[in-house]
């Protein structure tokens, strides 16, 4: 018997292993257009578009750069790239993550890893930088929770905490078309890219 595939073909040409990825073999426009076409929730959210990781990604990052005084770009990257291996293994709730148990979280850390290397960060976020990047991720959850994935504030409240109002004031949920996320995902990451 052959070896099993554990390989995937990007569009770029270059082919991910998903069980050992190099930073060689990562490209942004693969994240981009994965991460447009991955839905949050499941998919079980309002709206005519999906809710993607991408559109996420984008909050949380605006969310992160909002919350942290004086960002370093290299962290508001991290920020935007929080989601990235969801690009080849999906999203999948909270919940359910804990259920598949460690081997989940692993091949998580090992496709984060090589990604953050592709683009110049540390393979692992120092714990600071990390932890705001999760609160962020939580303040968003929240967000889209009440708006667009049918929770009420007190529910919402109860699994993501409690915002403070401020925080999230002036934020807008976006949803559009993959290719319009693709587009924006991938402007907002040559921003950073630049600044770094």
């Amino acid at each position: 018997m052959p070896p099993k595939r554990a390989w995937q073909r990007m569009l770029s040409g270059r082919r991910l292993d998903l069980l050992d990825p190099t930073p060689v073999d990562i490209e942004i426009e693969d994240i981009a257009h994965g991460l447009a076409f991955v839905a949050r929730w499941n998919g079980q959210t309002m709206g005519d578009w999906p809710y993607s990781v991408a559109e996420h990604s984008l909050l949380v990052e605006e969310i992160y750069t909002r919350t942290t005084p004086r960002a370093e770009p290299r962290w508001q990257l991290a920020a935007l790239l929080h989601d990235a291996p969801e690009y080849v293994i999906g999203d999948m709730i909270s919940p359910v993550k804990d259920a598949v148990g460690p081997d989940y979280g692993a091949l998580d850390a090992r496709l984060t890893a090589a990604i953050h290397i592709r683009f110049g960060l540390p393979a692992a976020l120092p714990a600071p930088v990390k932890k705001r990047i999760k609160t962020a991720d939580r303040l968003s959850a929240w967000l889209e929770a009440t708006q667009i994935a049918g929770f009420t504030v007190t529910e919402a409240d109860r699994f993501f905490g409690r915002p403070d109002p401020a925080t999230l004031a002036g934020l807008a949920l976006h949803l559009r078309p993959p290719a319009q996320t693709r587009a924006a995902y991938l402007a907002r990451h040559a921003d950073l890219m630049a600044r770094l």
